[in-house]
């Protein structure tokens, strides 16, 4: 069976065009560094497996998910390259294409986003560009899907086309007489030779390491040093690198010479004029902040709320009752309804109602990020995000954390600077994910009912501030670090596709009903358990069980922060499994048939302040169990996973006493 990888720049259509191909579904967004791991998938046809590179803008790799790419090709068997090109950004394009030439394997290139191209002006002779590269050269629409079946077939039936002879560019005399002596002194078999050569010359850090292990490393210094001094001095660059980019960008110029034309000049584009409002220096932060209150609006009072009352009445009617009727029949033992009715439908079913305001948020971040948007907000927050010592590239993976913590932290490989990147991970579980909504969404359908949006956004906001003030924190003290340059790709704006925002939608919703047939579901039987049996044995009163006993004892530590009960004390010992398990484990304390009688409930154990204080604690105290595990993951450090959990639960316990103080100073209780 034959292997094709699949390569390309970042927001070139690559991630689309896989699942187009294999008719499987990846993560799809309109942004930089969407697809940050290979992704393997078989063929439509049945004749061979693609393989799905991260997104990346040349084999020198910079961030960690170029490097992946680089080693990829070093250390794995595959037959061909496909190699995904933005026909309206053909230019810039190039530059990994021609590299990927330069490795010497078969490549089909597929030249996306045609539609835009001719927005934009561009004529593309792609029969010339075929001649000039000695590929074959498909003009594709990855989103709606034309030009796959060319694709597919040219991958399966045809071995894609390569040139007669080695593609290579000519580096000039010095260097190339470098070039021909490091191959020279190579081991037998060492794959696509010039091209190792080429990248180490370049200063490819994977490349580098794979020769010093199999080559004398003072020799290969010597080397490098000799061809960069006699290019300095004989070009007037500072580096080799420098110089070798300048080369093959002339070589690319002169390619498009004979293949593009343009028809438009001095137009400004859509995206670009309305660039100009949402980009704006004073005006792009307050646009994004009316952005997420309308998000608000429509996650809970609009839309979202109506939904869940809906979802609600028949969590706790007709399957209710059908149950009820269904357990009646088989003559089930008390013990056996009251696990069901107490322990599940309080647990499962009081988060399970607030799905449908979850999906309407997905929704909305899916179309963020394929609509184009994403990307203006990392350039708008990239001044923000200068002073307190990171960049705007840097706030991708915590807007993904608003969906999810998780997805948000592994994100993070695409920054290239490595104590940037260890901050972002160790910050993104500050910004308030998906799971905390059923919070926010019991506590403010009590006590801010006509804020609702207003509330939630305060709590998303302050996540923020802090995850900004922590960071100039760290990055002046425990986490210094080198000046970064921020380079993020402003794709134009598109009108997402129905098919592909419900398909993205359902992938990050559906790890949350995943989440309620397995840790919610368990840790609703666990509560159940432990809230029935007691010390002096089973089916005791609520406030003399074993739950009660643990809660208690955080209770006492939390009382300062105006929510000093063992309830609230045993809701976040829970919630470290997964924050929606607090809602499944207040449902079972308090022994709610439904939400609204959970929430008539709180309302007499809570203040308003002290609900905010709490929802503010929820926010920002442990992240859960699975964001734990990849930050250990990610950073490959256990003390920098427990700096995590550790500076997270003190922050959260200041700020929430602080919300108390305050609150009490102006009059509030």
């Amino acid at each position: 069976m034959t292997v094709t990888v699949l390569a390309g720049n970042p927001n070139t259509g690559k991630s689309s065009l896989f699942n187009t191909l294999t008719g499987s579904y990846e993560y799809v967004g309109n942004w930089a560094g969407v697809t940050v791991e290979k992704k393997v998938g078989t063929l439509k046809a049945g004749k061979g497996s693609l393989i799905d590179l991260p997104g990346l803008y040349s084999l020198n790799p910079l961030s960690h998910d170029e490097e992946v790419a680089s080693r990829f090709l070093m250390s794995e068997p595959f037959d061909s390259i496909l190699n995904v090109v933005d026909a309206s950004q053909l230019e810039r394009n190039l530059n990994l294409t021609v590299q990927l030439l330069e490795y010497g394997k078969p490549l089909l290139l597929a030249l996306n986003m045609m539609d835009v191209a001719k927005q934009n002006g561009l004529v593309i002779d792609t029969q010339r560009l075929s001649e000039l590269l000695g590929v074959q050269v498909v003009p594709v629409v990855a989103r709606s899907g034309k030009g796959s079946d060319q694709v597919l077939e040219a991958i399966t039936d045809h071995a894609p086309g390569t040139a007669l002879e080695p593609y290579s560019i000519w580096y000039g005399d010095t260097l190339e007489k470098a070039v021909a002596e490091l191959i020279g002194q190579m081991p037998q078999g060492t794959a696509s030779p010039r091209w190792m050569a080429v990248q180490f010359f370049e200063g490819n850090s994977v490349v580098r390491t794979s020769l010093e292990s199999k080559m004398d490393s003072a020799w290969l210094q010597r080397l490098y040093q000799t061809a960069e001094e006699a290019v300095r001095s004989e070009f007037g660059v500072r580096t080799l690198s420098q110089y070798m980019r300048k080369q093959r960008a002339e070589h690319i110029q002169g390619l498009l010479a004979h293949c593009v034309r343009h028809t438009k000049e001095g137009h400004l584009t859509f995206s670009e004029r309305i660039d100009r409002i949402v980009t704006d220096k004073y005006l792009g932060i307050p646009i994004f902040l009316l952005f997420m209150y309308l998000t608000f609006k429509l996650t809970f009072e609009w839309i979202g709320s109506p939904l869940s009352d809906l979802l609600d009445a028949f969590i706790n009617g007709p399957l209710r009752d059908g149950t009820t009727w269904l357990l009646d029949s088989i003559g089930a033992q008390d013990f056996i309804k009251a696990l069901i009715f107490d322990g599940i439908f309080a647990g499962v079913g009081g988060v399970l109602v607030f799905v449908p305001q979850i999906f309407i948020l997905f929704l909305i971040i899916s179309f963020i990020e394929d609509s184009g948007y994403m990307a203006r907000i990392a350039s708008v927050m990239d001044r923000l995000m200068e002073l307190v010592g990171l960049n705007g590239k840097t706030f991708i993976p915590m807007i993904i954390g608003f969906g999810c913590n998780v997805p948000g932290i592994m994100a993070a490989r695409t920054i290239e600077q490595p104590k940037e990147r260890l901050l972002t991970i160790i910050l993104t579980p500050l910004m308030s994910c998906s799971a905390r909504l059923s919070v926010y969404s019991l506590f403010v359908g009590i006590f801010f009912k006509s804020n609702q949006a207003l509330v939630v956004l305060s709590l998303y906001v302050l996540g923020v501030v802090l995850a900004l003030v922590l960071a100039k924190l760290f990055s002046s003290t425990i986490l210094k670090q080198q000046e970064s340059m921020f380079v993020v790709e402003l794709p134009p704006y598109r009108i997402p596709q129905w098919k592909t925002l419900s398909r993205s939608t359902w992938e990050k919703g559906k790890g949350f009903v995943r989440k309620a047939g397995t840790f919610i579901f368990g840790g609703s039987v666990l509560i159940w358990l432990l809230s029935y049996m007691g010390p002096h044995g089973w089916n005791v009163p609520m406030d003399q069980s074993f739950l009660a006993k643990i809660g208690g004892l955080i209770g006492q530590v939390l009382t300062p922060l105006g929510f000093g009960t063992w309830q609230a004390g045993a809701a976040l010992i829970t919630g470290f499994l997964a924050k929606e398990v607090v809602v499944s484990t207040m449902n079972i304390i308090y022994a709610a048939p439904d939400t609204a009688a959970l929430q008539g409930l709180l309302a007499g154990h809570f203040t308003p302040l002290q609900a905010y204080s709490f929802m503010a604690f929820i926010l920002l105290y442990v992240p859960c169990l699975a964001t734990v595990g990849v930050i250990r993951k990610e950073t490959m450090s256990a003390r920098w996973t427990w700096f995590s959990v550790l500076y997270a639960l003190v922050v959260a316990y200041v700020i929430s006493y602080a919300i108390v103080l305050i609150g009490r100073a102006l009059g509030y209780h």
